[in-house]
């Protein structure tokens, strides 16, 4: 379906919005047009780069909001936390991250991504991880962006736990899953008023 630049232009600043990550290569497919006009657009929009919209949303402030870990101890870049409910980080493959011989990054990095995700969304001076169950889906190569996603899907004061769920994706792609059991202190921490 063809659409006026002014339709194209809209559904843009929209797609945008709704996942600041996309890159031009795929806007460009998913709108049919080149990726040249998707960087016209965006200037015209005055809607910066991939790597601009990235540092804008990471240059939220993270280091007060966290509790059970240091920003500096997470593996990836922090995007947005919603301490006890989610959290997103974002992890670049590089050369140090992958076995030499197929270019395939080596599933350690992945695991603790997700891991470390999943201690930061804890509220709660402590958290350790207590046992997970993985799936890595989908080989995750050299250059990939990988977009992990936790959710907290339970709490149980009684027991000290909290269940987490990580769900990584590299271009919407799901390559790695956990489920993550919490061990947590449940006393209060920084910024409670009990």
């Amino acid at each position: 379906m063809k659409r006026t630049k002014k339709e194209r232009q809209q559904l843009l600043i929209e797609t945008i919005k709704n996942n600041p990550f996309i890159t031009d290569e795929e806007l460009s497919i998913q709108f049919s047009v080149s990726v040249q006009t998707i960087r016209l657009d965006r200037l015209e929009l005055s809607i910066p780069e991939l790597r601009e919209r990235i540092k804008h949303v990471a240059s939220k402030s993270f280091e007060d909001e966290l509790q059970s870990l240091s920003i500096h101890e997470l593996i990836g870049e922090m995007v947005d936390i919603e301490l006890d409910k989610r959290a997103i980080s974002i992890f670049d493959v590089k050369l140090e991250h992958i076995f030499k011989r197929n270019q395939i990054a080596r599933g350690h990095h992945l695991f603790a991504q997700a891991n470390s995700l999943a201690v930061a969304v804890i509220k709660d001076e402590l958290a350790l991880t207590v046992k997970s169950n993985l799936s890595f889906v989908k080989p995750v190569k050299l250059g990939d962006r990988v977009i992990a996603k936790a959710i907290v899907i339970l709490k149980d004061q009684e027991k000290n736990r909290t269940f987490v769920e990580v769900i990584s994706t590299v271009e919407n792609e799901i390559v790695f899953e956990g489920q993550f059991e919490m061990y947590r202190t449940n006393e209060p921490s920084k910024g409670d008023t009990k």
